[in-house]
């Protein structure tokens, strides 16, 4: 059997084949190489690949960039491809940032650029049996994108060290298993896999909640006591300082994606649709998007707390005591939480 070792390295060396840059030199200003993942978390991305918001920014200061795009499943293969180099810039969710940024502090220097989403993230289940995670025992199965490092994964430790105490928070890790989200909804789906539980992410729990049999047991918002950014947009100090034009053209291009999302909720279900290739129908995306507890906008919120849980229980070596440490604050003047 394949492990999920394996199978990342695997994912990365096809990614380096992909891109086809060679590794061992500094990219000239005007190359970047994108590394998205799939889900409506990440559609200010989707947005400024489909209308070319990136190059358009560019060119208003004279570059003309090259942007190369590339799709990966789960924040530990995004995050080997952006400490490899297979990629400068990446989605990731709120967890496996703090991951990078705390283990490359210092060097590398991995921060986010910009929030993409608030878009929360709910854990369901097929199981009547199972109404909170106490209830979650020995033979049951959680389906998340990369277990343990995954925004998923880092949220249902933070749950378990509501229910059972920090020291436990780890309790629930053993019953996870790698899968990728759209695998793991047809097999929620299908009721007859050994995956009886879901940590999911849009659109893929909108989907499952379509079926009766499929409830919420918990969500980001419970966990955290509100709406919160689950998707950055995250690079290296280093690209951000070798690349400055370049950069600054990712960052326009993201503000301008968030103000197309806001105006044109019926245009991004169908850039969304188009990109992730997704068969879902268009009204049922804009439902998504225009659900009040989605947002999708460049500043972070309510992103501190989930830091300092994951350093009071020994996962971040480093303490950060504002969101500041793990963004670039391009705008001193910018709000976050």
């Amino acid at each position: 059997m394949t492990t999920p070792s394996l199978q990342r390295l695997c994912a990365l060396f096809a990614l380096m084949a992909a891109f086809a840059w060679p590794m061992h030199r500094a990219h000239a200003e005007g190359k970047v190489k994108i590394v998205d993942q799939y889900g409506i978390g990440s559609l200010l991305l989707k947005v400024a690949k489909d209308q070319k918001l990136i190059e358009k920014a560019g060119a208003r200061s004279g570059l003309d960039i090259d942007v190369q795009w590339n799709t990966l499943s789960g924040g530990a293969a995004v995050n080997e491809a952006l400490l490899s180099g297979a990629a400068d810039i990446a989605t990731i969710g709120i967890g496996p940032l703090m991951t990078i940024w705390d283990r490359t502090r210092g060097h590398q220097d991995f921060r986010a650029i910009a929030a993409q989403s608030a878009v929360p993230v709910y854990l369901v289940t097929n199981d009547p049996r199972i109404r909170s995670i106490r209830d979650i025992g020995e033979q049951d199965r959680i389906a998340v994108v990369s277990v343990a490092v995954s925004q998923q994964g880092r949220l249902l430790q933070m749950a378990s060290a509501q229910a059972y105490g920090d020291a436990n928070y780890a309790r629930l890790d053993r019953f996870e298993v790698n899968m990728p989200h759209a695998d793991a909804t047809t097999a929620m789906l299908s009721g007859n896999s050994v995956i009886n539980l879901h940590f999911s992410n849009a659109p893929y729990q909108y989907q499952e909640l379509e079926d009766p049999k499929i409830h919420k047991v918990t969500s980001s918002t419970e966990i955290l006591g509100g709406p919160s950014t689950g998707s950055v947009v995250v690079t290296s100090d280093k690209w951000r300082r070798d690349n400055p034009k370049t950069y600054a053209a990712v960052r326009a291009a993201l503000d301008d994606a968030a103000r197309f999302v806001d105006k044109n909720k019926a245009q991004a279900a169908a850039i969304y649709i188009r990109q992730d290739g997704s068969k879902l129908s268009p009204a049922f995306v804009e439902r998504i998007l225009g659900d009040r507890e989605a947002s999708f906008a460049t500043a972070p919120h309510n992103t501190l707390q989930l830091g300092t849980f994951l350093h009071k229980v020994g996962v971040l070596r480093h303490e950060p005591k504002s969101w500041r440490d793990y963004f670039f604050a391009d705008d001193p003047n910018a709000q976050g939480s």
